[in-house]
């Protein structure tokens, strides 16, 4: 029972988290929310008892979102003034409507989830971090390798796009050269 709670609570925050980061206009909110997000996401691993998936959750993703929200916090302006919106009554009144629907198939829910049975059972004497290692090696090995594939091709690329070489260095020249190279735009500055 404990854990069918713990799921749908987890469910929902999650996709209400995830709802406020495609919905905000203010880029630290959506930050906020996404990081919240990511979190609520590692709770699914550790309620399952995938507790290495969970840490790594949290540690890789969320850790990426943070530093997100630095450069977010670095190159937006946080001190303006948030005007915040009143809310619709019809927005609140479904709402509140799919919570009450929420609550009832929160507890309607170890009914049903008593029939599910798992597709691949543990093995015996292996940690969860052998079996997590046992099945990303042997069935999804494939899959595995084609991902890391693809991370090495976007880094390659990474160092290739920010590695160019520039003609000039707006750091190496004077105040005047910078303003003759302004005034003459037939020259490359960044590219």
């Amino acid at each position: 029972m404990f854990e069918a709670i713990a799921f749908y609570l987890f469910a929902f925050l999650t996709i209400a988290m995830f709802y406020i980061t495609v919905t905000t206009s203010q880029a630290l909110y959506a930050l906020t929310a996404l990081a919240s997000g990511m979190i609520f996401i590692s709770a699914f691993f550790f309620i399952l008892g995938a507790d290495f998936l969970g840490a790594v959750q949290i540690v890789v993703y969320s850790g990426a979102v943070m530093a997100l929200y630095a450069f977010g916090m670095m190159f937006f302006d946080t001190t303006r003034d948030v005007k915040e919106k009143k809310g619709n009554k019809l927005l609140i009144t479904g709402l509140s409507t799919l919570a009450a629907i929420l609550i009832v198939l929160i507890f309607s829910a170890p009914i049903v989830g008593d029939n599910i049975t798992a597709l691949y059972p543990m093995v015996e004497g292996a940690g969860n971090t052998q079996e997590v290692g046992i099945v990303l090696f042997t069935k999804y090995l494939v899959p595995f390798e084609v991902a890391a594939v693809m991370l090495l091709v976007a880094m390659v690329a990474g160092i290739v796009l920010s590695g160019k070489k520039m003609d000039l260095s707006l750091t190496l020249m004077s105040s005047a050269e910078v303003r003759d190279m302004k005034k003459d735009k037939t020259k490359k500055v960044l590219s």
